[in-house]
């Protein structure tokens, strides 16, 4: 059995075909594919006739694109030259040109013909805000000083009717001065009064004034993340300040440790969590502010003089903070601790020194017959350690990042910000004066 040619079939093969060609499939047999009109010719004009054989071949690329697209071609080239005037394709005046365009009818539009160009041009003057002055701008203000364009907030627009809010001045320290001298003032009231008519109610002053400075002090401290028991911290302060006076130096040490064991005890109801951290701040508001102050105690309790001595202590203090407020505003130019409190001055801390030992030379000399070289020293001694305890308070609110214990005292801040320089004083004015000064009895 023979296999099967692929290449074999009904139709002759290449070598075999037949000289004629094949039929066309289009029926116009006298007319070649290549002279009808098809794809972008049928749009350039007139039929063109077909090709001459003394025509050269040249295809449709090899004529330059200004003849191509219906502009002028020369003889020789397939297609015939349009007559003159006349272009093919979009924009020529042929067939499909300008002239034949939907739109040509129509007159082209001019500006005249706009229907705004009756109305006037609208000139400067003739505007509405014309007749009005104009708006002058303000100078630019100079550096540091408050805008005046806009009213400060919390002052309301002053009028014909109503004057303009006066503001409190500010002095350089950066205190409300009036205010300050006003509670500075009410303070010493409030610690003269009992002090020299009634000594008992002292003792009440003084357990009040460390209670509220315990409080502050322990608010002030939960910002750092310790949160000392404030219960036992308040009933150990009264504590102390009341062992001191009714026995002496010895029950002054003695309710300090009763303070740090209750604070403990209390403690340790609320879990190891955090322990060690709380009762190191409650130690160091129990030494701070109550033992500190229990030495006020001590210096009210001695017999026959105790007001006197509790005098001389305060108004050492006041002469120092006074003449160091005054030196700094006037003279303040280096620095004491910029890093703790910037605005004291050496000047300042001068001034402090000075003042005190001539306020206090001349205190204990009328008061105590104490030699006034004696007294000097005596208030240099309180003066430096009442600005050791202002820095003191100052590097503790730096460390916690307040500015102030409390707002409870206008121009001052908390009784704290008051009581910093006195709790530092007192332990040096009883030491010095119990030298100085025996008491009797």
């Amino acid at each position: 059995m023979s296999h099967l040619d692929p290449y074999s079939g009904a139709e002759p093969r290449g070598w075999d075909l037949p000289d004629r060609p094949p039929a066309l499939p289009w029926p116009e047999r006298d007319v070649e594919p290549w002279t009808r009109q098809s794809g972008p010719d049928l749009y350039a004009g007139p039929q063109a006739p077909p090709r001459r054989h003394d025509e050269p071949d040249v295809g449709p690329y090899d004529v330059p694109a200004d003849e191509r697209y219906g502009r002028d071609r020369p003889a020789g080239v397939r297609g015939r030259p349009l007559p003159d005037g006349q272009r093919a394709g979009v924009g020529g005046r042929g067939p499909g040109g300008e002239d034949d365009a939907p739109t040509a009818q129509f007159p082209p539009v001019r500006d005249d013909d706009a229907p705004t160009s009756q109305l006037a041009p609208v000139r400067d003057d003739d505007l509405p805000t014309s007749q009005f002055p104009p708006v002058r701008t303000q100078p630019e203000p100079e550096p540091g000083t408050p805008p005046t364009g806009r009213r400060q907030r919390g002052r309301r627009r002053a009028s014909a009717d109503r004057p303009a809010t006066q503001q409190a001045s500010t002095g350089r320290a950066g205190r409300n001065l009036p205010a300050a001298i006003g509670v500075g003032l009410g303070l010493g009231a409030l610690i003269l009064v009992p002090l020299f008519f009634y000594l008992p109610a002292f003792l009440a002053v003084l357990a009040g004034a460390i209670g509220v400075g315990i409080w502050e002090m322990t608010r002030a401290v939960r910002r750092s993340g310790a949160h000392p028991p404030l219960l036992p911290l308040l009933a150990g302060g009264v504590l102390t300040v009341g062992l001191a006076w009714f026995a002496g130096p010895d029950a002054l040490s003695l309710g300090l440790l009763v303070t740090v064991l209750g604070t403990m005890i209390w403690r340790l109801g609320d879990g190891p969590a955090g322990f060690q951290r709380d009762i190191t701040a409650a130690t160091l508001i129990a030494v701070y502010v109550p033992f500190l102050g229990g030495f006020a105690a001590l210096l009210a309790a001695a017999p026959d003089d105790g007001h006197l001595r509790v005098l001389v202590t305060v108004v050492a203090v006041v002469l120092s903070d006074t003449g160091g407020y005054a030196a700094g505003v006037s003279f303040g130019r280096h620095p004491m601790a910029p890093r703790i409190s910037p605005k004291k001055s050496w000047e300042g801390f001068a001034g402090s020194v000075t003042a005190a030992a001539g306020g206090s030379a001349l205190l204990l000399w009328l008061l105590f017959d104490v030699a006034p070289w004696w007294g000097a020293l005596f208030g240099v001694a309180v003066s430096g350690a009442a600005v050791l305890g202002d820095l003191a308070e100052s590097m503790i609110k730096r460390d916690l990042g307040v500015k102030d214990m409390s707002s409870l005292l206008p121009g001052h801040g908390g009784l704290m910000d008051r009581l910093d320089s006195i709790l530092f004083a007192v332990p040096t004015a009883y030491l010095l004066l119990a030298v100085l000064v025996p008491a009797v009895g």
